[in-house]
C-alpha cells in the first residue's frame, strides 16, 4: 500500500503500450445465439439487468465498520476489519461473520465487537451473545475450518494485538481456546487459513504477519499540499515474519515457523494463498507483500519451505517490480489444472496476473484485459466466480484509496472508489462491465469481500465492508446464462476438505476448482466448489484430488443443486 509511486501517468501510459504489445484488450464479443460450445462466451449485452443488488437491510445485517474512535492517521486504520461466509451450525446455508476493529489504540475502552449472523433461510439473525464470538480485539483477518476434525467449522480471529480461536462446539456455541491451543500470537496478523501442508490429516494454521507496528512507532505524514494523511509501509522500516502452526492433533498446535524455514523470509504481508503450485501433491504458500517481494514457500514434502518466488517468476511484476499485494487468490483460470495468481494492488499498478505453466510464473496482465482498467484504482478484496453461469470465470474487485489523491470521487468520503465486475470472455480474457456491478452507483472504500450463494438459489453472492461504513450485500439476479451444479467436498471425519481439487467434466470440457476459503483480503468464503455451466444440462464426471494425495471419480450428476462427495465413497 505505497503512498507515493513516481509519475503515475507515465505508468499508465507505459501500461497501455504492453497491453497493445501483449495482445490488446479482450476481442469484442459474440452474439449468444452465435456461440457454439466451447466458443469464448459472450459479455452481457448492454441492455441485461445489472449483475448484482444491495439487499444488506432486506436480509436484516446492520453491522457498521469502525476503524478508530479519534482518527489518528495511525497506518493499523488503513484497512481495518474481515468478513466471513460459512456455515457454523451446519444446516446447509450460509451464516455471516463481521469483523470489527474499533479503536487501536491501547488501553481505550472498546464497545464494538464482532458480529456473528445466524442465517434464516432469506434473514440475517444477530446470535453473537449466544454463540460466544464477539471478540473486540482490533480485527484485521478471519479465518475458518476444522482444527478439531469434530465436523464443524471453527474460527480464527486475527488482531492488531492478540489472535483468538473459537473452537466450534457443535451446539451453536464456541468456546474461546486460544490459550489451550497456543496460538494466541501477538503480532498485527492480517491475513490467515487453515490448510494440511504435511498432509497428516488435520489443518495447521498460517498467519500472515504486517510491519513490526506500536503507537510509538507513529509518525506524521502529509501529501504534497500539505494535508495529513496516512504513512506508506516503507515509512516504518520494520517488516516482520510470517507465522506457522502445526497441528498436533490434540487440541494444540506448535510455532514451526523457524523449523520449517519460514522465518527466513521477511515482508509487509497481506495476503496467503494456499495450493499446491508445482504440481507435487503438497500444499504449498504464497505471501502477498506490500512494496517488498512477494514469497512462495515451495514444500519439500519433510515439514520444510524454501522461497522460490524470485526463480519462479512470481516475486515481482513484469518490469521487476515490487508492488502493493493486497488482495489474492489462487485459481486456475485457464482450466489447465495449474494454479495460476491473481492479486490487487494500488493505484498506478495494474493488479496482476500469473500465468503458471508447470509450476513456473509469467507475468500476463497485459494479455487478460485486467492491467489498464485497474490504474486508477487501489483494489483490496476480490474474488473470481462464474457469477453469470456461461462456464467461464468472472471477476469481482473490491476498490478504496489508501491516500488522499485527488480528484475526489465523494464528497463525503475522500478515499471512495467504485467496485469494478469483469465478464470472462475465454482462453484467460475478461472485459469489465463498465455499468458497474449495481444499477445503483455505490461509492465507498471497500476492504474486505467474502463470497458464496447466500440465498442457495445456484448463483454466487458476496458480501463486502466499507471503511467506516455499512457492510454491503450484494445479491446476485443477472442474467443466467447457463445451468449450474455445486458440491461440499468432505473428508473422512466429515470436515470440509480444504485444499481439495475439483475437476468437473461437462459438455465435453473440464473444470477446475478448488475447496478454499483463504482468498481475496483477510475474509473467508464459502466452502463448496461451484460451477456455472453453460449449455451442459448434466455433469458427466467429477475427479477430485484430496488433500492427502488419494484421487477419486464420481459421477455422473444432475445439475441445479449441491452434492457432496465424500472422500472414500468414489471410484
Amino acid at each position: 500500500m505505497t503512498r507515493t509511486r513516481g509519475i503515475w501517468v507515465a505508468a499508465a501510459l507505459a501500461a497501455q503500450g504492453l497491453l497493445g504489445c501483449g495482445g490488446g484488450d479482450a476481442p469484442a464479443p459474440t452474439s449468444p445465439s452465435s456461440r457454439a460450445p466451447g466458443n469464448a462466451p459472450a459479455a452481457p449485452a448492454a441492455q441485461s439487468p445489472p449483475t448484482f443488488v444491495e439487499a444488506a437491510a432486506k436480509w436484516g445485517v446492520d453491522f457498521t465498520h469502525v476503524y478508530a474512535h479519534e482518527q489518528r492517521f495511525w497506518f493499523p486504520e488503513l484497512a481495518s476489519g474481515a468478513l466471513a461466509l460459512f456455515d457454523y451450525d451446519g444446516d446447509g446455508d450460509l451464516d455471516l461473520y463481521c469483523v470489527q476493529a474499533g479503536d487501536c489504540k491501547a488501553g481505550e475502552v472498546v464497545t464494538e465487537g464482532n458480529v456473528l449472523y445466524r442465517n434464516d433461510g432469506g434473514h440475517f439473525t444477530d446470535v453473537t451473545a449466544e454463540a460466544g464470538v464477539g471478540d473486540t480485539g482490533y480485527g484485521h483477518g478471519v479465518a475458518v475450518g476444522d482444527y478439531d476434525n469434530d465436523g464443524d467449522l471453527d474460527l480464527y480471529v486475527a488482531n492488531l494485538y492478540a489472535n483468538v480461536l473459537y473452537r466450534n462446539d457443535g451446539d451453536g456455541t464456541f468456546t474461546d481456546v486460544t490459550a489451550q491451543a497456543g496460538v494466541g500470537l501477538d503480532k498485527w496478523t492480517v491475513s490467515c487459513g487453515f490448510f494440511d501442508y504435511d498432509r497428516d490429516g488435520d489443518l495447521d494454521l498460517f498467519a500472515v504477519n504486517n510491519v513490526n507496528w506500536s503507537p510509538i512507532v507513529e509518525m506524521k505524514c502529509e501529501t504534497n499540499y500539505g494535508v495529513q494523511d496516512y504513512c506508506s509501509p516503507g515509512n516504518y522500516n520494520a517488516p516482520s515474519v510470517d507465522t506457522l502452526y502445526r497441528n498436533e492433533g490434540d487440541g494444540t498446535f506448535t510455532d514451526v515457523t523457524e523449523s520449517s524455514g519460514i522465518s527466513k523470509g521477511t515482508g509487509v504481508g497481506w495476503g496467503v494463498a494456499a495450493a499446491d503450485f508445482n504440481l507435487d501433491g503438497w500444499i504449498d504458500f504464497y505471501v502477498t507483500n506490500d512494496g517488498m517481494a512477494n514469497l512462495l514457500w515451495l514444500n519439500d514434502q519433510k515439514g520444510g519451505f524454501t522461497d522460490r518466488a524470485l526463480l519462479l517468476g512470481c516475486a515481482l511484476n513484469v518490469n521487476g517490480t515490487a508492488e502493493a499485494g493486497m488482495g489474492v487468490q489462487a485459481v486456475d483460470v485457464e482450466n489447465d489444472g495449474d494454479v495460476d495468481l491473481f492479486m490487487t494492488h494500488m493505484h498506478n499498478e495494474t493488479n496482476t496476473f500469473y500465468l503458471n505453466k508447470k509450476g513456473v510464473f509469467t507475468d500476463r496482465t497485459a494479455a487478460t484485459g485486467l492491467g489498464v482498467t485497474s490504474l486508477l484504482y487501489t483494489g483490496f478484496g476480490m474474488g473470481f466466480h462464474d457469477f453469470d453461469l456461461d462456464g467461464e470465470l468472472d471477476l469481482y474487485i473490491a476498490n478504496g484509496r489508501v491516500g488522499l489523491t485527488p480528484p475526489h470521487l465523494s464528497e463525503q468520503d475522500p478515499y471512495a472508489e467504485p467496485n469494478q465486475l469483469y465478464f470472462g470472455l475465454g482462453d484467460g480474457k475478461f472485459r469489465e462491465d463498465t455499468r458497474g456491478p449495481t444499477a445503483k452507483k455505490l461509492l465507498g472504500t471497500s476492504r474486505a469481500a467474502a463470497f458464496g450463494d447466500i440465498d442457495d438459489d445456484g448463483d454466487v453472492d458476496l458480501v463486502y465492508m466499507d471503511w467506516a461504513a455499512p457492510v454491503k450485500l450484494l445479491e446476485n439476479v443477472g442474467e443466467r446464462r447457463g445451468g449450474w451444479i455445486g458440491f461440499r467436498v468432505v473428508g473422512p471425519h466429515g470436515s470440509d476438505a480444504l485444499g481439495a481439487t475439483v475437476e468437473v467434466v461437462a459438455g465435453g470440457r473440464s473444470q477446475f476448482r478448488r475447496c478454499d476459503p483463504c482468498y481475496s483480503f483477510c475474509s473467508a468464503n464459502d466452502t463448496r466448489v461451484h460451477y456455472g455451466l453453460g449449455p451442459a444440462q448434466s455433469v458427466e464426471e467429477v475427479h477430485v484430488t484430496w488433500p492427502t494425495g488419494e484421487r477419486e471419480t464420481f459421477g455422473p450428476f444432475e445439475a441445479g443443486r449441491y452434492h457432496t462427495l465424500r472422500q472414500g465413497t468414489g471410484r
